[in-house]
């Protein structure tokens, strides 16, 4: 199940659209007058005159299922979901019709509603495609829905190169994961497919370090952040997983190198040899360009003179 979210101007263009295909049939609806297409749009553009400096009143979210669920949807379990989807995603309050299609594979339907409540006050979009991801993973969970392939089963011949160095990069974690306990294991696997991994750390106070705030995957000469590949390879699930704790001495060795490295910066840990060794050495920082400090000096004098 994944929702798709548009907003628009025109409810006769939208109505139009959704109505317009092959054994299309409203299979829910409230507070709009039903008759014909001009009925529909004119129930949704009376309500709109309660707020017309709106200028997207017009709601439209498909929601769409895998083929291997076809059997579980019938009409009535399908308007069930969109019903608690429309909640979860704090859509009341208002008018709407739910309109199925049968023009491909997977079963979907197309929720228009409008965006103007009976209160006259405008249905928030703000943070939508984060709501939305979430009603549709809890709704997936509930019901047993079947989730999509995802990316391991795309044919990565085909994309371009910084999307192909992507594809093998999430590939390449999936299977490391398999088959590993502990970073070191992680990170020797993803060595193996030449791709270094890298730990971002910000540092607010010198002499004590901060938790990893990130992690980036490098192949080919590109990099990404971990969040560019999947979301699933965040530090803190990976870490879930992996449980990697630096010994004393690795955490004494970090110290070290937050000596020298000034405050508000960021530090790269690379993967290479040693990395996951508690005898790691680590090279000095190089100096700072002497315009470079003098630049600091001043911030930091002007920053005190706020402070008085």
């Amino acid at each position: 199940m994944i929702g798709k979210i548009k907003k628009g101007k025109s409810f006769g263009g939208c109505i139009r659209y959704v109505m317009g295909k092959d054994n299309a049939e409203i299979i829910d609806s409230y507070g709009v007058l039903l008759g014909n297409i001009r009925e529909i749009t004119d129930s949704f553009n009376y309500q709109h005159e309660l707020n017309p400096k709106i200028k997207q009143p017009v709601g439209h979210i498909a929601l769409s299922f895998k083929p291997e669920d076809k059997a579980l949807l019938t009409d009535e379990f399908m308007a069930k979901i969109a019903r608690e989807y429309m909640e979860l995603m704090g859509i009341k309050n208002t008018q709407f019709i739910l309109v199925r299609h049968h023009n491909t594979d997977n079963p979907h339907c197309h929720l228009v509603y409008n965006r103007i409540g009976y209160d006259g006050k405008v249905i928030s979009s703000q943070g939508d495609y984060k709501r939305n991801e979430i009603a549709t993973k809890l709704l997936k969970n509930k019901y047993g829905l079947t989730y999509a392939e995802g990316k391991g089963k795309t044919n990565v011949e085909k994309l371009h190169a910084s999307e192909r160095v992507k594809y093998e990069i999430f590939n390449a974690v999936k299977e490391a994961l398999k088959h590993s306990k502990t970073w070191k294991e992680f990170n020797d696997y993803l060595l193996r497919r030449g791709i270094r991994l890298e730990f971002v750390k910000r540092v607010r106070e010198i002499k004590r370090p901060e938790d990893i705030q990130g992690i980036r995957f490098t192949k080919d000469g590109q990099t990404f952040k971990a969040s560019q590949i999947s979301r699933e390879f965040s530090f803190a699930r990976l870490n879930a997983q992996l449980s990697w704790k630096p010994s004393e001495a690795q955490q004494e060795s970090e110290r070290k190198v937050l000596q020298r490295i000034p405050d508000g910066g960021l530090l790269l840990e690379g993967t290479g040899p040693g990395l996951f060794s508690s005898t790691n050495d680590t090279a000095p920082e190089e100096p700072l360009p002497q315009e470079e400090l003098l630049r600091r000096r001043r911030k930091k004098k002007r920053r005190k003179g706020f402070e008085l």
